[in-house]
Formats: C-alpha cells, structure tokens, sequence
C-alpha cells in the first residue's frame, strides 16, 4: 500500500466500518467483531506510516481543493504519526474493554455507541494527518459532533445537561476564537500549510502574536484550559468506555496535540521563545494544572476525580509547549502517549468497580481491593505511571517536561510540575489503599451498601455478588475489561522501556538532534 493510500484509508477504514456495524446491530457478536476488525485494520494502516516518517519521509495526499492555496490535504509527520499510533492502538483495546462493558452493565443503544465511536475515530485520524490548519478545524469540528451522543449515550435529564455544557463550550469557543485564529493566520501568512518553523515567523510582530496566541489557546477548546474546562467533568455522565474516549483515545488529546501542533508548525518555537507574550501560557498552564489536582483531592465520585485529574495533566502538555524549547516538545509529545495509557487504565478500572460492585464514590471502595484484587493492582500501575514513577512511562515525560522548564531557564516551573506530581499522589494512592488496606464496613460491600447505590450504577447485585462479598471471595469485572486492563497496563510499563524510539520520532521537530 503506497504512503498516499494509507493516509486515504486512515480516514475511510473507520466511516466503512460502521456501516457494517449498523448492518449487524441484530447480531451483537458480529456486530462487535466488525468493530474489533475496523480497528485492527486502522491501525495496521497508521503503522504501515511509522517506516517512512521515521525516515524523514512526509507522506502527503490533497481530498479537496477548496480554493487555489486551501485545499483540505492530508500529510504524515512525526507528532501525527505519534498520536494516530496511540489513538488507533488504543481504539483496539477500547474496543475490547467496551463488549465487557456494555454487556456487563446492560448499556442501551450499543449499536449507536460503536457507530459514533468510530465516526470519532475517523474524525481523530484526520485531525493526526491534518496538513493544514483548515484541515484540522473540519475534523476537530466533525469529533465534537460525533462524540456529543456517546456524551448523552444514557438519554435522562442529566446527560442531556451535560451534553449542553459539551457540546456550548467546543463549539462556541472553536467557532469564536479558533476560527477566528485560522482566518486571521490565512490573512497575515497567506496560507495555513503546517510548516516547520511556523508560517508567522517574520510576518508578525509582539502584540499580534500574543493576540493570536491567545486565540488559539482558549480557542482549542478541547485542550481544558482553565476557565473552560468544564464541559470535561459535566460529560463523566457518560458510559467509561466514552470517558476512556474522551480522556484517552482522542478527544482531549486532540486538543493537546492541536496546541503542540500551533506552537511548533504555526508560531515556530524560535518566535515564541524571543517573545515575552506567550510568558502568560506557561502560568495559566500552571495554575490549571496545579488547581485541578487541588480540586480532584475534594472529589469523593471516583470518575469525577479522574477528570479533574485529566484537566491537570493536560497542561502538563501546554506547559511543555509553551515553554518553546526542544526538549519541552519533547516532553509534550512523549505525554501525550504515556497519558493515555496511564488514564486509560484508571478509566477502565473505574468502570470495571462499576460494573462488578457497582460502587462510584471512593469512601464505598473500602476493602474493595481484596475482591477486586487485579482491578485495584492495575489502578495503581495506572497510577504510578501518572504520578511519574519508574519503571513507568509518564516518568520520563515528565523527566524531559521539565528539562524543557530547565533549558527555558525558569526553574519556577520545575518545582510546579513536582508540586503537582505530590499532588498526584494524594489524589490517587488513596483510592488504591481504601480498597487494599482500609477494613470493609458493613454499609460497603453487602446488601446495605448496594441500597446505596447511586441510581446511575445500574441495576442492583445478584445474589452471588452478595456472596462472593460476604465471603471475601474475588469477583472481578467480565473478562473483557479484564484483559483491557492487563494490555494498558502492560503498555505502562513497556512505554518506560522504549521511550527512546518515541524521542527519536520527535526529534526533527524538537531540533535537538
């Protein structure tokens, strides 16, 4: 398959799959066996890509012309490359996680879910390969729409609420300032090609810069920059697989990765780091990401604390960026992979205490580990790989993070990005020993604790869960979530190991080799 045609395929492969995901949604075992195929066939295609961007090569493919110097094109470079592997990859796993899930937890409308999950997968291929900022603006338009009914899946009050919050924040700070951004770009630059040392560089001076930085950043809505973050812990409403969609596979990567991509391919990293107007990023960036880990810590909804946990580790990668410093890209690039797979895993984790113990607030999760010994392991890999241990992979993310902050020589930044990972720790560690350490109380695991069940958990235990409770026996999620959990939390671990390769991908737009 030619270099052209895979980029073609990565944004077709998914829109043909659910077509024969509707055509089968009488037959759920074929049905997700398509899906399964759908996303096996993606990301063969995307990794089809790796050989020859590794070897500086820049696969690029025109759709659509729209008018002379705009056309709609597609284009293959190492931060694409990086996160249609991770999304695609994951899509897999997620997908997996998902037949478990649903079934598990008897979720209505699972045809509708598969169809919209793919949809958006198609979406975040062409956002990874987008060649040009008008590219990435329909395709980041077209995810929001195709994820807004994963985000109301459950069709009640609430979601339809949540929905709203989603879907007023994307779309009116993407049509008001990230449009406004692109058109302004188009003005000043005279195209909207991705280039390497940015299309404004020497075309435009301090206080349009910084105007235009400002544009971007508030304009990707996506990316979760305080103070419009809130669409993210509103749309928890949704069934985990969608919020290991959301905060995982594409839709908040697609906006970290869009602001890494503006930084590096439209301002240019020399034009930032000689400005002082992008000095304000790098503190919103801070403040963000070290209040949302404060709030995460009040926050006793186990899925609610992962989100807030999502806004503060999302500027761990707008800080990297911004700070215009090669290793910083580094930094931001490298997060953006072992982010997800450390979030994905909690995630998966999260919904699986759903649905084996249908619990949701963290003070139910006492002794919860002892029954759910695998799940509650795979939350602290998870965990650990968030916080930055090793031999985990967010520990070099944010080893070469803040060797970006270092290189900028503002060692301020440094010590907030270890005040936060401490941080990271008194939000997460807390879960796994509640339900490790902390003796079950009566009103936890029994009959009692499941009367307080919050009425979106789902149905109530059978006989046997109450058993397996009383009797201290294991009961874990179906297979499905289990074996999801096993690979991501592999991929934890195997990330720490083959950093480099993901360093040597990133390093001919970082400049630091």
């Amino acid at each position: 398959m030619s270099p052209e045609l895979a980029l073609a395929f990565s944004i077709g492969i998914p829109l043909i799959g659910t077509l024969f995901i509707a055509l089968n949604a009488q037959y759920p075992n074929l049905r997700e066996a398509v899906t399964l195929l759908t996303a096996s066939c993606l990301f063969l295609t995307v990794l089809s890509l790796l050989p020859q961007v590794s070897a500086g090569d820049r696969p690029s493919l025109v759709m659509l012309e729209m008018m002379p110097g705009l056309p709609l094109a597609l284009k293959a470079e190492p931060l694409g490359m990086l996160f249609a592997l991770v999304a695609s990859g994951l899509w897999i796993v997620t997908s997996i996680y998902s037949i478990g899930y649903m079934r598990g937890h008897g979720e209505q409308n699972q045809t509708r879910f598969y169809v919209c999950f793919a949809v958006a997968l198609s979406s975040t291929m062409g956002i990874c390969f987008a060649g040009n900022m008008l590219t990435l603006f329909v395709f980041y338009e077209a995810l929001t729409l195709s994820t807004y009914p994963l985000v109301t899946h459950h069709g009640d009050d609430e979601s339809r609420r949540a929905g709203r919050v989603y879907l007023g924040i994307l779309i009116s700070t993407s049509i008001g300032f990230l449009l406004l951004a692109t058109l302004w770009t188009w003005v000043i630059a005279g195209t909207l090609d991705f280039t390497p040392g940015g299309i404004l560089a020497g075309k435009a001076d301090g206080p349009v810069i910084g105007l235009l930085l400002f544009l971007y950043m508030f304009g990707i809505g996506k990316a979760a920059l305080m103070p419009i973050h809130r669409w993210l812990p509103a749309a928890m409403v949704a069934p985990t697989p969608v919020s290991a969609l959301l905060h995982a596979v594409a839709v908040v990567k697609a906006g970290v990765f869009t602001v890494v991509k503006v930084i590096v391919y439209i301002f240019g990293t020399d034009t930032l780091a000689n400005m002082t107007q992008d000095d304000w990023l790098s503190w919103v960036a801070a403040f963000t990401l070290v209040t949302a880990s404060i709030i995460a810590m009040t926050k006793d909804n186990l899925k609610t604390r992962l989100a807030y946990s999502t806004v503060s580790q999302l500027s761990y990668i707008i800080l990297g960026a911004s700070l215009a410093t090669g290793l910083g890209i580094v930094g931001s690039g490298m997060h953006i992979a072992m982010h997800a797979f450390g979030k994905i895993t909690l995630f998966f984790c999260a919904g699986a205490i759903m649905v084996a113990a249908h619990r949701t607030e963290i003070s139910q999760m006492d002794g919860l580990g002892r029954i759910m010994p695998f799940t509650f392991f795979a939350f602290l890999i998870g965990s650990l790989s968030v916080i930055g241990l090793p031999p985990l992979g967010g520990a070099w993310s944010k080893w070469y993070l803040m060797l970006g902050a270092a290189e900028a020589d503002k060692i301020v930044f440094v010590v907030i990005l270890m005040i936060s990972s401490l941080l990271n720790v008194a939000y997460l560690l807390p879960v796994v020993a509640r339900g490790f350490f902390a003796r079950a109380r009566p009103d936890a695991h029994g009959a009692e604790g499941h009367a307080h069940a919050p009425a979106s958990a789902g149905a109530a235990a059978t006989p046997g869960e109450h058993r397996g409770h009383a009797e201290g026996g294991i009961h874990e999620a179906p297979a499905c979530c289990l074996i999801a959990m096993a690979v991501t939390s592999a991929g934890c671990v195997l990330l720490f190991f083959y950093a480099e390769r993901i360093v040597d991908l990133l390093a001919p737009i970082a400049g630091i080799r």
